[in-house]
């Protein structure tokens, strides 16, 4: 293997190996770029100074607004209780007589708020004090919440479903000029089938968990970890109608409207805000709140990206992009390999997805392709690989779960990784056929 690719898989491989051991994505991107920089030759504190943090300020330049209020958007649902609102009201739908009902229910819960424009990081905690009471109830290892929460929460509605209002179906925006709603038949198509596999793989695992004898309490739950974690309910709450009203004006905003995707988040906080006034008992502190909110998030994906561009500034980036657009049959197949590959390296649906719009759009666009299908496909593989260990999401909902990787990352690379990748197989087969 060339010495430039090898460096490339070594920091990749370092990257992970620290993730595990739980360290910050914002300290170990620097260090994994370093030993790029170093065995590529690549000079040091220019490449660190330039290279890497100009990857870091123009994603944070790029993204800014749409992480701000995006998590503002979050904070004021969580905290004027709709959120709740909406999860128990699509509970009370699915019911909660059995277990696989149990953990579809949690899939449906954070697919609702997550299509309805909370970001995923908020979704976790909005989901924890309603998933508890029923896994202790029912008597469910504490360890499938992560299989179900991640599955609705960061697969299908993150990358697949056109119209999401989520970070990885904007950035192509910005690149291709096409809106969220761009190829929606392959985008339905591979939700279709992700969503198939998934819960066959959530059937499996409670299967297999219940031959083990594991239950909620001879297993690791949250209850050992948070004592204090209480499903509470406020007095005070929006009806469910009222409550499902400010997501409803964003996505009709952004798919029917196609309003700039900024513009419409601030009009849903604002909406937001004048509909849940009378339920938002600190509203100051809920602002201000949403907006700290934003700091991680943005930080960890702008870290992912500097490192990214150390990649992609490195010689053996180029070595593989050459032989992935060179690749016989569809450039299609070379597209989705490039985006999940980068989405692997940097450990970002968000981070990869960037990269390779900003690395590669144009390469592909010269090929001729529909830019929506380019927008889909890139969406798609952006939500591949980007669940290795290292993932700054992967490890956050670990920690605030209460959980190890030993515990649930088999969950989270078998929703996460393994169902999204084998689901896109008949939807490349469909893009390739049609564009």
């Amino acid at each position: 293997m060339n010495l430039e690719v090898f460096a490339i898989f070594l920091a990749l491989g370092l990257l992970i190996f620290l993730a595990l051991r739980g360290f910050s994505i914002i300290v170990i991107a620097p260090v994994a770029s370093v030993v790029v920089i170093v065995l590529t030759g690549m000079p040091l504190l220019e490449s660190l100074q330039e290279t890497y943090m100009s990857g870091f300020i123009n994603f944070t330049k790029n993204f800014f607004f749409i992480f701000l209020f995006a998590a503002m958007f979050g904070k004021v649902m969580e905290d004027s209780g709709a959120a709740a609102v909406m999860a128990r009201g699509i509970l009370r739908i699915i019911g909660k007589n059995s277990k696989m009902r149990v953990l579809l229910a949690i899939v449906a819960i954070s697919a609702a708020l997550t299509y309805g424009g909370i970001a995923v990081h908020v979704v976790i905690f909005a989901m924890l004090p309603i998933a508890k009471p029923l896994f202790k109830e029912l008597d469910i290892p504490w360890h499938l919440f992560i299989a179900a929460f991640f599955f609705g929460a960061a697969t299908f509605t993150m990358t697949m479903l056109p119209g999401a209002p989520s970070v990885p179906n904007i950035i192509p925006t910005e690149y291709l000029g096409t809106t969220v709603m761009a190829a929606p038949l392959i985008g339905i198509v591979v939700a279709i089938a992700t969503i198939f596999l998934n819960s066959v793989y959530l059937r499996y695992a409670l299967r297999k968990s219940e031959k083990r004898g594991e239950t909620y309490r001879n297993m690791k739950n949250l209850e050992r970890v948070e004592d204090d974690q209480k499903a509470t309910i406020k007095s005070k709450e929006p009806h469910f109608i009222v409550a499902i009203l400010p997501p409803i004006v964003l996505l009709v905003l952004l798919n029917i409207f196609q309003v700039e995707i900024i513009f419409a988040l601030v009009i849903s906080v604002v909406s937001g805000i004048v509909m849940f006034w009378k339920f938002l008992d600190q509203k100051i502190k809920t602002i201000n709140t949403g907006a700290t909110n934003t700091v991680l998030p943005i930080v960890n994906t702008s870290a992912d990206v500097g490192f990214g561009a150390v990649i992609a500034a490195s010689a053996g980036f180029a070595i593989i992009t050459e032989w992935l657009t060179t690749m016989p049959g569809s450039p299609l197949i070379s597209l989705y390999l490039a985006t999940t590959i980068l989405a692997g390296i940097t450990g970002s649906a968000s981070g990869g997805l960037a990269i390779a719009m900003e690395a590669l759009s144009e390469t592909f666009m010269q090929l001729g392709l529909d830019p929506d299908i380019v927008h889909r496909v890139a969406t798609i593989a952006a939500g591949g690989f980007d669940a290795l260990p290292h993932n700054g999401g992967v490890i956050t909902f670990l920690v605030v779960a209460g959980l190890t990787h030993k515990d649930a990352y088999k969950h989270i690379f078998a929703t996460g990784i393994v169902g999204p990748v084998l689901a896109t197989i008949p939807a490349l087969a469909l893009a390739i056929l049609l564009y």
